[in-house]
């Protein structure tokens, strides 16, 4: 087993970039601007033409929630939820349309949210899972570099034995975030390599440890059944490990991803998601989706490729950037 540490003597990126000083929110208008712009334009004239809102409007909103990627059942419950309204008091116009659809969102994306539990002991363990290409590995550094800058002590777990390129991607973050490491050569036994990283964790008294783990997809048994013994090599040595399994997806896929996404987390007890590659898809209402359909919070926003574009998810936010 290797360990590789990385201390000060690298200068790291700069854990506050200039664009931070814009904001969480300006940083989420700017990631959304795809979807933005292809919702408010739609949007816009419904809300123009809409003096009394009636089943024409709401087939037009239909139309306008199903291209932002919400999918059918969530676009169905939303609309579903404006007509109950429209039979209790008549919704005036467009604008207060608009307020009502904020309304549905926000409170669609707060329902799965519930409060992280932090262990009476550290450390705090997390593990990354997913498919190949979603960006587990750069989300893995992004999130170390996150916790640093929240002051907690951080350790990286390359449990991605699979592939070569894993282990040196995630090197490279550790080296610029100055982030301690963990890892083995390629093919070496992952639970070994988390077995070494919770120990070094606890010896050092290190608060969170962040865990690559490899592609997989839910079909492979073998590889579902070496996560499952991932799982249970962390309990022994962390009680209550892992305290976090977030699925990383990539919100290009959209509703494809979707659908594999909902099969992964049934059996990889899946807590939250990361949303990744949120800055290049005009359908960022899959993020909607995702807390409807899987019951799910969104955590994290993945929003460009440098070390800060990695957003703790606020639901408030994300729809007033949308739609405010």
């Amino acid at each position: 087993m290797v360990i590789s540490l990385f201390g000060s003597s690298k200068e790291p990126e700069k854990a506050q970039e200039p664009e931070e000083k814009r904001g969480f929110f300006g940083r989420m208008r700017d990631a959304v601007t795809r979807t933005r712009d292809s919702l408010q334009t739609r949007l816009g004239d419904i809300v123009a033409m809409t003096r009394t809102v009636d089943e024409s409007a709401l087939e037009d909103l239909e139309a306008v929630l199903l291209t932002s990627d919400l999918g059918v059942p969530t676009t169905t419950a939303i609309l579903d939820a404006l007509r109950e309204r429209a039979k209790r008091q008549e919704i005036e116009g467009g604008a207060e349309l608009r307020t009502l659809l904020k309304e549905q969102l926000q409170a669609i994306l707060e329902a799965p949210r519930v409060v992280v539990t932090e262990p009476a002991t550290p450390p705090k363990v997390t593990f990354l899972v997913g498919v190949n290409g979603a960006g587990k590995t750069t989300t893995s550094g992004k999130l170390a570099a996150w916790l640093q800058g929240e002051g907690k002590t951080v350790l990286l777990c390359a449990a991605d034995t699979f592939r070569a390129a894993a282990i040196e991607q995630l090197e490279v973050w550790a080296q610029r975030s100055g982030v301690e490491m963990i890892k083995t050569k390629q093919g070496g036994d992952p639970s070994a390599v988390l077995y070494d990283a919770a120990h070094a964790a606890k010896a050092r008294g290190v608060q969170e440890v962040i865990v690559d783990t490899a592609g997989r997809l839910h079909t492979k048994s073998g590889l579902m059944d070496e996560l499952d013994k991932m799982r249970r090599t962390a309990a022994k040595l962390v009680p209550g490990a892992p305290h976090e399994v977030l699925l990383v997806m990539d919100a290009t896929t959209g509703q494809n991803g979707l659908q594999q996404a909902r099969q992964f987390a049934e059996s990889a007890g899946v807590t939250g998601i990361v949303l990744t590659k949120l800055d290049g898809t005009a359908k960022g209402g899959i993020a909607v989706a995702i807390a409807r359909e899987l019951n799910l919070p969104v955590r994290y926003v993945g929003v460009g490729e440098k070390m800060t574009d990695l957003l703790e998810f606020a639901p408030g936010d994300f729809v007033e950037a949308l739609l405010g």
